[in-house]
């Protein structure tokens, strides 16, 4: 958990609630309760299996958030799928930044505004 918690601070994604002994934990946007971000152990008692072609995005404000979320998935076990940067592909201000936590899932954070004046 200290992985999720460590990235989504970056973002202003907040913690709704843990419960240790389930395990599981889940993280909202400001006062909304939904959508919600959820990690728990799989239900089936079967080990977890991230896939292929799976990604979860989250939005950033800003494009120093998406540095911030992207150094402290790296500093807390994550591993780098994309280091932030512009990618005029999607559109002419998607900022992002790539990368997957200790169980293998890919996500990315992104910024869509124009950079800072």
């Amino acid at each position: 958990m200290a992985f999720h918690r460590a990235v989504f601070d970056c973002i202003g994604i907040e913690l709704r609630f843990c419960n240790r002994d389930r395990p599981w934990a889940a993280w909202h946007t400001g006062d909304r309760q939904r959508p919600c971000f959820v990690i728990c152990r799989p239900y089936t008692g079967q080990p977890h299996d991230p896939g292929n072609g799976k990604m979860v995005a989250f939005i950033a404000r800003t494009r120093e958030s998406v540095h911030q979320a992207h150094q402290a998935a790296l500093d807390n076990g994550g591993a780098c799928e994309g280091r932030p940067a512009l990618h005029p592909h999607y559109h002419e201000h998607y900022y992002g930044a790539y990368f997957r936590d200790f169980d293998g899932n890919k996500l990315c954070v992104a910024c869509h505004a124009p950079p800072s004046q």
